[in-house]
C-alpha cells in the first residue's frame, strides 16, 4: 500500500512558478513509476508528466514541454514537478500518481497507475 499526499499547490500569477511536491509512504518507493495529471473543471483528468520507476526517463505531454520539469528523490520519497512560465489554461487540481515498475510505453494512461492522492488546487490568473 502506498499513499501519496500532494503539496505545493496555489494562486500565482500568468509567468510564476510553483513547484508542487508528492510525499510517498512505504520503503518501496524507488519500484514506482510517478506521473503527474491535472484535471480543470468540466473537464477530464489529462496527463501531465511522467518519471520512470528507475528514473532515467521523463515525459511530458505537449503542453507543458520546455516549462514543467518532473524529477524524483527515492531517498525522500518524493516526486517533485516544476512548474514554470505557468498560464491561465494550467489552472487544474493537480494528482500525483504511482505505478508499481509500471512499463514506459504506459506512463501516459491513468489506468497504469495503482495509487493516487488526493490533488492540490493550482491557479493561474491572467
Amino acid at each position: 500500500q502506498v499513499q501519496l499526499v500532494e503539496s505545493g499547490g496555489g494562486l500565482v500569477q500568468a509567468g510564476g512558478s510553483l513547484r508542487l511536491s508528492c510525499a510517498a509512504s512505504g520503503r518501496t518507493f524507488g519500484n514506482y513509476a510517478m506521473g503527474w495529471f491535472r484535471q480543470a473543471p468540466g473537464k477530464e483528468r489529462d496527463f501531465v508528466a511522467a518519471i520512470t520507476w528507475i528514473g532515467d526517463i521523463t515525459y511530458y505531454t505537449d503542453s507543458v514541454k520546455g516549462r514543467f520539469t518532473i524529477s524524483r528523490d527515492n531517498a525522500k520519497n518524493t516526486v517533485y514537478l516544476q512548474m514554470n512560465i505557468l498560464k491561465p489554461e494550467d489552472t487544474a487540481v493537480y494528482y500525483c500518481a504511482a505505478g508499481y515498475r509500471a512499463p514506459r510505453f504506459g506512463l501516459s494512461d491513468a489506468s497504469t497507475y495503482n495509487y493516487w492522492g488526493q490533488g492540490t488546487q493550482v491557479t493561474v490568473s491572467s
